[in-house]
């Protein structure tokens, strides 16, 4: 199975839409994961009709629309794996285990709203994955999105792609 992690698209008020690389990795996933900073329904709607699977929150930054449509919290078990989906996960300090802490039932923990990525794996053994931003680099030298498998029951092959 294979996914694709984006966060803080923020279309269109940093970008008109997606880079085309990102939407070519949509064709291509399984599931795509959102962690939320979306700005506008329309990438949303756009998304649940190009993506055989979409699991996506809302962020700061969405207002009552997305809200109303998308959860806090999106969870999924996709081939045995718990999938939890955030935007806001606090300072970085403490974070792996804080994190442990509120999702003690989740494998996976994709969170957003910092704009910078972040792969790391809890004392307890959730991984916890931000993709960046596609869309708005923010401080960080390079726009990002993160893809990974899902094969038999575990999480393989987390990469971060740069963008132009």
């Amino acid at each position: 199975m294979r996914l694709l992690l984006l966060a803080d698209t923020h279309v269109p008020t940093r970008a008109r839409d997606l880079p085309s690389q990102v939407w070519d990795e949509v064709a291509r996933a399984d599931v795509v994961i959102h962690a939320g900073d979306w700005m506008d329904v329309t990438l949303l709607d756009a998304l649940e009709e190009r993506s055989r699977q979409l699991v996506a929150c809302w962020g700061n930054n969405d207002g009552p629309l997305l809200r109303e449509r998308l959860p806090e919290v999106a969870r999924v078990t996709l081939d045995g794996v718990r999938v939890a989906v955030v935007h806001e996960t606090g300072a970085s300090t403490g974070r792996d285990n804080r994190m442990a802490a509120a999702y003690p039932d989740t494998d996976v923990l994709v969170f957003g709203h910092s704009h910078i990525p972040w792969d790391t794996t809890a004392p307890s053994g959730l991984r916890l994955l931000n993709p960046g931003s596609p869309t708005d680099r923010r401080r960080q030298p390079y726009c990002t999105y993160m893809t990974a498998t899902i094969d038999d029951g575990v999480l393989r092959d987390v990469e971060l792609h740069r963008l132009g």
